[in-house]
């Protein structure tokens, strides 16, 4: 994952580089065969697409995202694979695979360099950005929109489940006291002045957590996720393997859960595979990530 925000366009494309975490135990666990036909539930900018497609002869892929900048960096990273990858622009929890049946599904859940960094997505409070944070700009719902009126109560209870802020309630007030906000610099600035000192000068900047639950809420991504992992099961063949890389212990624990309790699934990974130490060195922002993988065993 690229730590640098781009500023040129030669530099926009390896911000995808995101879709590579835990790559090599990602590709392993799946056990890619000859022919084997892949879904890449979050495509990205393509980076375990392509290792899928290069892992085995004749393997292909469909590709879905709903972020029409993901998919259209996945179309040019992928062009040389011709037919063998479809592309789709949807959500996960809303793909129907017309009764095809996969070898293999994954899905990556953290949110791409390319997002964080491109300023105007409003994903990131550091640099100055229109309160969006939309994965899917065709709907309505943005951060600016919660953030501005919705009422204290709902804030808080977003904040502190979503974000696990302990301070919900007196960051509610202030942003009521404050509000309207514009941008995401002016939100930050707000929640950073109205904080405990200590708290402001921590392991990390005190609007990550808000800025986390209204990304959550804005995409609906637990229910999504919810929603996905009770459907992708079937659409395995026997043998075939799922894999979650989540970034968060609010989504790993929907994965434990969901893959756990499946009927027709049996968890391979006991523990989640975490980065190894060169990939940490590497890519400072796998350190949250967790892998884990179940096999189809059952009609």
């Amino acid at each position: 994952m690229n730590t640098t925000s781009p500023s040129s366009i030669e530099i926009e494309e390896p911000s995808f580089v995101h879709v590579s975490v835990l790559s090599r135990e990602l590709i392993s666990g799946l056990e890619i065969i000859p022919g084997g036909h892949y879904l890449d539930a979050t495509v990205g900018g393509g980076g375990h697409s392509r290792l899928i497609l290069e892992s085995a002869p004749d393997t292909k892929v469909t590709a879905i995202d709903r972020d029409e900048d993901a998919l259209a960096a996945a179309k040019i990273n992928l062009s040389e694979f011709g037919d063998r990858i479809q592309f789709h622009r949807v959500n996960f929890s809303e793909y129907k695979p017309n009764n095809l049946q996969f070898d293999g599904i994954i899905a990556d859940l953290g949110v791409s360099s390319f997002q964080f960094d491109t300023a105007e997505r409003g994903f990131s409070f550091r640099q100055e950005a229109a309160l969006d944070m939309r994965m899917d700009r065709r709907q309505a719902l943005t951060a600016s929109e919660i953030i501005n009126h919705w009422d204290e109560k709902e804030l808080a209870d977003i904040f502190y489940k979503y974000g696990e802020e302990r301070l919900s309630r007196r960051i509610a007030k202030a942003i009521l006291e404050r509000r309207p906000f514009e941008t995401t610099t002016q939100l930050a600035e707000a929640i950073a002045q109205n904080v405990p000192r200590q708290y402001r000068y921590g392991r990390i900047h005190p609007a990550t957590r808000v800025f986390q639950a209204l990304r959550i809420v804005v995409n609906q991504e637990l229910a999504s996720l919810e929603t996905f992992l009770e459907l992708a099961p079937n659409w395995l063949k026997i043998g075939g393997k799922i894999g979650i890389i989540s970034f968060h212990s609010l989504e790993d624990r929907i994965v434990k859960h969901t893959l756990r309790n499946s009927p027709i699934l049996r968890v391979i990974t006991k523990k989640p595979i975490i980065p190894q130490d060169d990939e940490l060195a590497n890519n400072p922002r796998s350190r949250s990530a967790k892998l884990r993988i179940a096999e189809r065993d059952t009609v």
